[in-house]
């Protein structure tokens, strides 16, 4: 494995929390839905698992909240979640001026 394919791997799949949050700050989505444009808009597949495990993850940390509609349980986003994405993309910004 080369060093860039680890630190991608490093990035993408062991914060995928990052992703799930910045896409539900758009609007509410559902589980399946969220795989599929983390695939399409980042570049990488997530487990089908653990793309679930982090979404309760974050449901059980109240940055996001889930109402079931039309048998599909729908995630958004809270103002704990936004904050917690907005720290997250300030620490990015930080770092990637760092290393200029």
């Amino acid at each position: 494995m080369q060093f860039i394919d680890r630190l991608k791997e490093k990035v993408q799949k062991e914060n995928l929390w990052f992703y799930i949050l910045v896409l539900l700050a758009q609007k509410e989505r559902y589980g399946f839905e969220l795989r599929e444009l983390i695939n399409e808009r980042f570049g990488f597949w997530s487990g089908n698992v653990t793309a679930y495990r982090v979404l309760y993850d974050l449901e059980k940390s109240k940055l996001v909240t889930a109402v079931t509609k039309d048998r599909r349980r729908y995630y958004a986003i809270t103002e704990s979640g936004r904050a917690e994405l907005d720290g997250a993309k300030d620490f990015l910004r930080r770092l990637l001026e760092d290393v200029k």
